[in-house]
């Protein structure tokens, strides 16, 4: 069984680009947890709160709850669950799951798998990553569901490279991505303006997609914006977004009270995006408007005042 393809095809619901990305969270976590204790199970009732602080921070911002994930994982061969009564999911409804002491675990099958190949399991957490989030959230995505990336890259290296399988499911990225963005932003952040440079190279400085990539996201110049570092990781996390006109929206579930959390958060809130040069596609509709409703939080505060001059 190819345990790499099943996972890169886990069914999930979706229509236009919608993001689900329940189903991957769930596993990621229990992949976590089976790396601390691969004989432990996790209870919902115990898990539960644990499952939806990951959902709000990682998932859409529409309420959502683990519940459904817990039960429907099941129907892709990767998960099973029991009850205080015996094998089998008494559903998605939170009640029964808790009253019931539903618990769940990796299936048996996949955790033989994990025992025969122990880096199965990071090749397993990297297409889960990949397929569904964004490379400026794996780190920390992996520190949130407890997952030991390095520590699973290093186990069991006789298993041997990732499978044509795996490789075959995984869409090329275009290498080009990050040097036209940058050249179209002239090598300064759109939300900042910073153009830290080290020499004669860029530091500091990404090319951040507005649709992810793994999200059918284009590696084209209209889907791209240059940032630094921070606003990046702000933007994909939906602190930050992209309004009509091209401004910058912030959330108003944004909370700084430092200063220099109001200078380079919150004045940044219906300021004009920098760039790009002329000549240069500016990012099309169809992708701000996926990022406005899938990754930004919450509603857009009201624009904030110039900054004062010195």
């Amino acid at each position: 069984m190819d345990w790499l393809e099943r996972v890169a095809k886990l069914r999930r619901w979706t229509s236009s680009g919608v993001r689900a990305p329940h189903k991957p969270l769930l596993l990621l976590y229990a992949l976590g947890s089976y790396q601390r204790d691969a004989d432990g199970d996790l209870r919902y009732s115990a898990v539960e709160g644990e499952l939806k602080r990951l959902l709000e921070e990682y998932g859409p911002s529409h309420p959502t709850t683990p519940a459904y994930p817990f039960h429907h994982l099941v129907s892709d061969g990767v998960w099973e669950v029991s009850t205080d009564r015996g094998p089998g999911s008494p559903g998605s409804g939170v009640g029964v799951l808790r009253s019931s002491g539903a618990t769940g675990r990796l299936a048996p099958e996949l955790r033989a798998a994990l025992r025969r190949d122990p880096a199965l399991l990071g090749r397993l957490a990297r297409v889960l990553l990949d397929f569904h989030f964004p490379p400026s959230l794996h780190t920390e995505l992996c520190e949130a569901v407890g997952l030991d990336l390095d520590l699973a890259d290093t186990e069991g290296v006789t298993g041997g490279a990732p499978g044509g399988r795996e490789r075959a499911a995984r869409r090329q990225r275009d290498r080009r991505m990050r040097e036209l963005v940058l050249t179209a932003y002239e090598f300064r952040c759109a939300f900042c303006g910073y153009d830290g440079m080290l020499g004669a190279s860029a530091v500091g400085l990404e090319a951040a997609h507005v649709r992810w990539w793994s999200y059918d996201g284009p590696d084209e110049v209209d889907n791209g914006l240059c940032l630094c570092s921070l606003h990046h990781k702000l933007f994909d996390k939906g602190v930050l977004g992209l309004g009509e006109g091209h401004r910058v929206l912030v959330s108003r579930r944004f909370v700084g009270r430092s200063e220099a959390s109001r200078r380079q958060v919150l004045a940044l809130s219906g300021r004009p995006v920098l760039g790009p040069q002329p000549g240069t596609p500016p990012i099309a509709d169809r992708h701000r408007a996926w990022h406005t409703a899938q990754v930004f939080h919450g509603e857009p505060r009201p624009s904030a005042p110039p900054l004062p001059v010195g």
